[in-house]
């Protein structure tokens, strides 16, 4: 049986002190750290903020969570830092907590993780009502967007270059910007399973991993691919201006204007509300968000905080408003059961996915 690594005894003597003393300020109401703080995601950072704000209007007694989009990865390093009133209480993940990064969490004292899945991510390609009709694949995709597909130039002008099947019409794809959450989605969900579609890609990525998010991840900048800003409604206004364009962004937005754009199937599957909370519809992600065990007998209002999001994330909660896609039914009775019981995750968890 393998044995859970173990924190020293005197490093888990320092850190429970630490937390006794970080309970007291918190409790006291004179310190700085009487109130949750979450880091991370971009992508989740939205809808973290929604629930922090009706969290706040339901306990006028507790101080707002503070909310800071740092990115997934730095958001989840600072996490693993350590215990204490220095350290965020919670990570917001765009992804999945890596074997690696659960090492460094335990061996900074953070070794009690509880892990919570609080929707999905969906992200949709989409054409203007009446406008250009594509079924789209992850590899076409990449081999239109790529500003070197497989490592070569990129000669596409047409959809048809791409694929004979598509039609002779321009390419023309207008999308996030570098900075936005859409973007990852696209890069990690789309572009590169698209590009692995070849071995010597697949095994680039094995062999230099950051040579392979170059080639894999990079896109065109020469007008096949338009940065359209943080602005969704943007791109929405840019495909209904030009029948022939394809525009990239949130699921919500392609919900709210149906009556102005039609979304594209991605290998066959249409982008819509169930595709994409069954994971059918190539582009849909897990969302989480990680919270130390340790915490919640010290930070006021964090237990309240978790709540919160149980009672955010229905299908017709707030966050479905904000653009989240809700999980089904079994996923989200089984997290809200993780609010309430805070069982610990392990590395062999995140190993066995």
């Amino acid at each position: 049986m393998m044995m859970a690594h173990r924190t020293p005894a005197f490093a888990r003597i320092g850190a429970a002190l630490a937390l006794a003393s970080f309970a007291l300020t918190a409790c006291d109401g004179g310190g700085i750290r009487n109130s949750v703080h979450a880091v991370g995601s971009s992508t989740v950072y939205p809808f973290a903020t929604v629930v922090a704000e009706n969290f706040a209007r339901s306990n006028t007694d507790s101080r707002s969570p503070l909310i800071e989009s740092t990115g997934t990865g730095n958001g989840i390093q600072l996490f693993c830092s350590g215990l204490g009133p220095n350290t965020p209480d919670m990570a917001n993940a765009s992804r999945r907590l890596k074997p690696s990064e659960f090492d460094k969490c335990v061996a900074n004292g953070v070794d009690e993780i509880v892990e919570l899945q609080v929707g999905l991510d969906g992200i949709a390609f989409a054409s203007a009502k009446g406008g250009i009709v594509l079924n789209l694949s992850p590899k076409t995709v990449y081999e239109a967007l790529a500003a070197k597909p497989y490592g070569k130039p990129q000669t596409a002008k047409t959809w048809k270059d791409v694929d004979p099947a598509l039609p002779s019409d321009p390419i023309i794809v207008y999308g996030p910007p570098s900075t936005s959450g859409t973007r990852d989605a696209l890069k990690e969900l789309v572009l590169e399973v698209g590009c692995v579609t070849k071995p010597a890609m697949a095994a680039l990525k094995k062999s230099d991993e950051d040579k392979f998010k170059q080639v894999c991840t990079e896109v065109r900048s020469d007008g096949g691919y338009v940065d359209q800003g943080e602005q969704d409604n943007l791109i929405v206004q840019k495909i209904t201006g030009n029948p022939r364009a394809v525009g990239v962004f949130g699921y919500s937005y392609l919900e709210e204007n149906l009556d102005k754009v039609q979304g594209l199937p991605m290998s066959g599957v249409d982008p819509t509300y169930d595709n994409i909370a069954n994971f059918a519809y190539p582009g849909a992600r897990p969302l989480y968000v990680y919270v130390k065990k340790a915490h919640m007998r010290a930070i006021p209002g964090l237990g309240g905080y978790l709540a919160e999001w149980v009672k955010s994330w229905g299908k017709d909660g707030p966050l479905a408003a904000k653009g989240m896609v809700a999980m089904p039914a079994d996923a989200m009775a089984a997290n809200a059961a993780k609010v309430r019981d805070l069982p610990l995750l392990t590395k062999a968890e995140l190993e066995a996915k």
